[in-house]
């Protein structure tokens, strides 16, 4: 199974896989977390560049490179540990350039689809949750964890209020549209909640298989 988390910075996405990851572990399942961009040596050089270059990128070049780490990733991590009989647990993936380079960046979204198919080769998430919280919210949340980690915001986080509200819109707008198992998730409940919420999906999914 292949469950992917998405949802802007700050959203509560972390603490909760995991949980997730605990959770299977103590059924028996082999999990592997992961997180885009990174997972592997090449997946996380991009990442050092999209995340930590203090130069401008242009968005069509931002798409390319988290695609490129993505096509990276699936291929050399992903199928693999899939094909070992794995549950891999992804910290982002496609939704997240339609959100954030689509509505976000405002890059067309067909392209960014095809670009991405082509990347991923099939590999379609069985279960993705969608973490939804207001932006000042997460804002907050990422603020307080920047402080704790003593670090500053990283490039994607400095892009501004009104680009998470376009990505969070983006996100809702995806949920809607989707053909696949796409969960939301409300992440200002308590935190307990929603870790009942998200294992009792994943275990009726489970079942089903």
């Amino acid at each position: 199974m292949f469950i992917t988390f998405e949802g802007i910075d700050g959203s509560g996405k972390s603490t909760q896989i995991s949980y997730l990851k605990d959770w299977l572990e103590d059924k028996g399942h082999t999990i592997l977390v992961l997180r885009e961009p990174g997972g592997n040596i090449v997946s996380e050089q991009i990442r050092t560049l999209l995340l930590d270059s203090k130069e401008e990128i242009d968005p069509r070049s931002e798409l390319l490179l988290f695609t490129a780490a993505r096509a990276q990733l699936v291929s050399k991590v992903i199928r693999p540990a899939l094909k070992q009989g794995s549950i891999v647990i992804c910290d982002r993936y496609i939704d997240s350039s339609v959100a954030y380079q689509g509505y976000g960046r405002g890059l067309p979204v067909n392209d960014i689809h095809l670009i991405n198919a082509f990347a991923i080769n099939g590999l379609v998430p069985d279960i993705t949750f969608i973490f939804d919280l207001p932006v000042e919210d997460a804002a907050l949340r990422a603020g307080f964890r920047s402080t704790d980690k003593k670090s500053s915001p990283d490039r994607m986080e400095q892009s501004g209020e009104e680009f998470f509200k376009k990505t969070k819109e983006g996100y809702l707008k995806i949920a809607e549209d989707a053909n696949r198992r796409i969960f939301v998730v409300q992440s200002n409940e308590q935190v307990e909640s929603i870790r009942l919420q998200v294992c009792s999906i994943v275990d009726t999914c489970l079942k089903s298989l």
